[in-house]
């Protein structure tokens, strides 16, 4: 009988063992998520072809299968499902948005489309030929307003319904229920292309979910977030302050309507449809004035040996530099390199660069030939404003009858000399009746498709709208190519004074024309009486590597897609020494990404800066200033470094070694951060510098000091690595992921409750291996997992899960598992904000960002049940903990985040910026990581005798 009884218990146990294993089997194998839209960006907008689409999608197959499924799991965790099929998705930039050709060392062409541009629907409204079933009535009526606003909303809920070329991250994933799912039967996620690894996601799906997903008649874009699925059915207001003067029947223009932001670009863009309908906008007919046919083919050579005979009358430039962003020391070391006191220095700050705008002005006010705009122009990537910017800088100088100059030459602050001033000077004498400008080489008919020249554009509201269609003018031959070039004063003044025909219409025909100072200077140049002094050349080596260039990153201000350059690094820089024509700049360089490479050219131009100069190797950029306003910074940046300058006070209460009673280095914070600077050493990133405000406690007086505050490392490989697994380099989480440079833009990856993650990897080239990544929240929810299977050359891999929104504030864990053994871990931080609005944040809103989301669900699927098989525990007390901290406020969420942010963060060091009682404070022009220490490279002197000050 006890026999029996025990026999029953065991059974029972054997039972439950049993149903728990396929419990947990059923959350692996009941649906499979194929995930192939890998965020690389390659395939954004370039809609692949079928035979392509097939051709991948046969080889995910068979990778899914050689790869993993033969491959047995450890027997406690229950294998992924295995009707799933894979992408073998190649390394990031793979790609190219050109075809396949010989690449040349020197090739100056800098056309910022892609190459195979038949190939990428550059539209954001689904195909041409669809037929325009939208319109909106001429009339002031209140009837037809709401008409007008019903038509535009419908248009734009069908453009985002069924475009499948939309300018959006193709990291946004498929939530579930917005697309029929394969289970068991090898279908894949359709349209799917990604760079270097294939997801798939592992979920739960309720019955209700599996019919909703089955009858699904239209398929919502792949690209939505779950959270964001409700956005579009909000109702678009679009109003006027006049009504439009005719029939606005174009869906460009009715989905511009929609999008534009302001009730002013609203009306312009209807204006401009309505003039450009009635023919009253463009041009038909253009005069050309060229006496020869075909494009002008002027042979320059050079000699370098030539620059040592200066010539007697050398020519005088006029640099004009456009320069956004706050790279003010970068920009100084561009300055020095080009300056001399024969030249003339023109310098437009964008409008949008406030903090760059006072630094240039301190710098301008030093020299007499240095002049800063005096008016400012918020400068997008192709809008017709860089034009407009252009032809009015050429209007002030020739109206500047003190400077007297030759040519005419445009430099960003990313450009770099190659050459020296004297050579340039040299060549330019010799050749001062040329006009330099790089021409796109090409069909000219396939120039202007991809160009976008035949399309009619406006520019409102910083963003070029596309309003549709136009025909390019009889009678002349248009051109294009770089926006980069050295043109003489004859043609300038001939461009800015000239009232004939080709002048005329060819500045109506591009101020509603994307890119147009890629193509209004070489249109002009090549149909006027100057045709042959242009010289197919515009001096400049660029970093074209269209593979990573090529992302359509601009989508978010215009409606078309471009291309990008990329930074040079020292690996570069034999490609200076190499060209076979005429080069004298290159771009692009950002000391953010690598500043060896600028020393190395500094060095080889103008000789090594002395031994022993400081902070050689050493970058400094600002990204916050107190004129800014803390209305510059958002919550989430203006909460850390509040947490960095208390974390420096604490730093400096530590050095007094215990002693209660003395309080000279003990300090109460006041006010918000003065500055705060990025700070790199040897182009590794090495934290942030917070310049702030505190009382010390023994005087009562205020003090100014800079604390330091530095990374710690929160990525760990398991150690020793699996002999079968050694690929993974790297991994991070963040935010602001650039895809072109492969880095996070966020240095140090500063996050809030509303942000959304990328999580990246990097990789060394090796067999085909498929991992598991899984997100883990500081209650120890399991947020996402998801599989990347790693093709065999991939570098980099980086996907952003969709998860729900706020994030849990607290230290999150993302665990790499290669067949379910760890591989490496690592932490990042979300901070509880601790301002909202930039006002300190109240309890109803703290409740609101920090309490997690919606039903403590990620995803509309759980991963509960894989806690245990990941020996992830589940702890009521972290839940109870988290519910308590998300309702502090004052000084308890303070001390809260300063906990969290020490868990990441360490004061590395805190120095004084004036008196101070804390005596064993240093001045910060003492200290080699400061902001205020000596930085030679960077800084601009006196002219020498030579004329020069490098």
């Amino acid at each position: 009988m006890v026999g029996g009884s025990c026999a029953r218990r065991l059974a029972r146990r054997s039972r439950s063992a049993l149903i728990a294993a396929l419990t947990v089997l059923l959350v692996q194998t009941l649906i499979v998520w194929n995930f192939s839209t890998l965020d690389s960006g390659e395939d954004r907008e370039s809609g692949r072809s079928g035979v392509r689409e097939k051709r991948d999608r046969v080889a995910g197959d068979k990778a899914a299968g050689s790869d993993y499924f033969q491959r047995r799991p450890p027997q406690h965790l229950p294998p992924p499902g295995r009707g799933t099929s894979r992408h073998i998705q190649q390394p990031d930039g793979y790609y190219s948005h050109r075809p396949k050709e010989k690449s040349r060392v020197d090739s100056n062409n800098e056309n910022s489309v892609p190459k195979d541009f038949e190939n990428i629907d550059n539209s954001n409204f689904g195909a041409r030929s669809q037929p325009h079933r939208q319109s909106v009535g001429a009339t002031s009526s209140k009837q037809q307003r709401e008409h007008l606003q019903e038509k535009a909303h419908a248009q734009q809920q069908a453009w985002r319904d069924n475009s499948q070329s939309l300018g959006r991250s193709s990291n946004e994933v498929l939530p579930v229920g917005h697309q029929p799912l394969a289970v068991g039967n090898n279908a894949s996620y359709p349209g799917g292309q990604g760079a270097a690894g294939g997801y798939r996601h592992h979920y739960r799906a309720s019955q209700a979910q599996q019919a909703q997903q089955a009858q699904q008649a239209q398929p919502q874009h792949r690209h939505q977030h779950p959270h964001r699925r409700q956005a579009t059915a909000a109702t678009l207001e679009v109003t006027y302050d006049q009504p439009p003067k005719c029939e606005i029947s174009g869906k460009e223009a009715i989905s511009a309507l929609s999008r534009a932001k302001s009730k002013e670009c609203r009306q312009q863009i209807a204006e401009v449809y309505c003039r450009h309908k009635e023919g009253q906008l463009m041009p038909e007919k253009v005069s050309r004035y060229c006496p020869m046919e075909g494009k002008a083919n002027v042979n320059i050579q050079w000699d370098e040996d030539s620059a040592e005979n200066f010539p007697s009358k050398p020519v005088r430039i006029a640099f004009v530099l456009v320069v956004h962003g706050r790279a003010s020391r970068q920009f100084q070391r561009l300055f020095k390199a080009i300056y001399h006191t024969s030249h003339y220095y023109y310098i437009h700050v964008d409008q949008r660069s406030n903090y760059l705008h006072r630094q240039i002005q301190v710098l301008a006010a030093k020299y007499p030939n240095v002049r800063v705009t005096p008016w400012r122009m918020a400068t997008i990537w192709g809008g017709a404003s860089l034009l407009t910017m252009y032809l009015r800088s050429m209007a002030d100088l020739l109206a500047m009858r003190d400077w007297s100059w030759d040519f005419f030459i445009n430099l960003s602050a990313a450009d770099y000399p190659i050459r020296t001033n004297n050579q340039l000077v040299a060549f330019l004498s010799k050749y001062r009746d040329m006009n330099f400008i790089k021409s796109h080489g090409r069909d000219n008919a396939r120039f202007i498709r991809k160009q976008g020249l035949d399309r009619l554009f406006f520019e409102c509201d910083t963003h070029m709208w596309r309003l549709g269609d136009r025909k390019i003018p009889e009678g002349i031959s248009v051109d294009g190519g770089s926006d980069w070039f050295l043109l003489n004063r004859v043609f300038v003044e001939y461009v800015i004074n000239s009232k004939d025909d080709l002048v005329t219409n060819m500045k109506r025909f591009y101020a509603y024309t994307l890119l147009p100072a890629e193509s209004f200077f070489h249109t002009v140049l090549e149909n006027s009486a100057h045709c042959e002094s242009m010289v197919d050349n515009n001096l400049r080596i660029t970093n074209w590597n269209r593979k990573l260039g090529c992302k359509c990153q601009y989508k978010h201000i215009v409606d078309w897609c471009g291309c990008s350059p990329n930074d040079f690094k020292p690996a570069d820089f034999h490609r200076f020494q190499q060209t076979v024509r005429p080069t004298f700049f290159a771009r692009k360089f950002e000391a953010s990404v690598n500043q060896e490479i600028v020393n190395q050219l500094e060095a080889y131009l103008f000789g090594p800066l002395p031994q022993g100069t400081p902070a050689l190797n050493s970058y400094w950029e600002n990204v916050y200033d107190e004129p800014d306003g803390v209305a510059s910074l958002s919550d989430t940046r203006l909460t850390y470094y509040h947490s960095f300058s208390r974390l420096g006070l604490a730093r400096a209460a530590a050095s007094l070694q215990g002693n209660p009673k003395d309080h000279s280095c003990r300090y109460f914070p006041m006010g918000h951060p003065v500055s705060v600077h990025l700070y790199f050493q040897s182009d590794q990133f090495q934290g942030y510098l917070v310049r702030h405000h505190a009382t010390n406690l023994a005087t009562s007086k205020l003090e100014t000091m800079e604390t330091w505050v530095a990374p710690k490392k929160n990525f760990k490989l398991t150690t020793p690595p699996t002999s079968t697994f050694s690929r993974l380099q790297f991994a991070e989480i963040g935010t602001e992921w650039d895809a072109k440079e492969r880095m996070f833009r966020n240095f140090g990856g500063l996050m809030g409750p509303m942000d959304e993650t990328v999580g990246m990897q990097k990789w060394t080239k090796g067999p085909n291996v498929t991992v598991t990544v899984v997100w883990i929240d500081p209650t120890n929810v399991i947020a996402a997992t998801y599989d990347i299977l790693i093709d065999a050359s991939a570098e980099y891999t980086h996907y952003r899960p969709p998860l729900n929104q706020p994030l849990r504030p607290g230290v999150w864990s993302v665990r790499i598992l290669h067949h379910w053994s760890p591989v490496a871990e690592m932490r990042f931080l979300i901070a509880p904000l601790a301002y909202n609005k930039r006002q300190p944040i109240q309890q109803d809103d703290t409740l609101k960002l920090h309490n997690g989301p919606a039903k403590n669900s990620y995803m509309e699927q759980s991963f509960h049940g894989l806690n245990p098989v990941l020996n992830i525990p589940v702890s009521l007390g972290y839940v109870e903990q988290a519910k308590r901290n998300a309702a502090l406020t004052g000084p308890e969420l303070e001390h809260w985040l300063d906990g969290l942010v020490g868990e990441l963060w360490e004061a590395a060091d805190v120095c004084a910026v004036g008196p101070t009682a804390c005596p064993v404070m240093q001045a910060c022009p003492k200290n080699p990581w400061s902001s205020l220490s000596p930085d030679p490279k960077s800084q601009v002197g006196v002219p020498r005798v030579d004329g020069r000050i490098r």
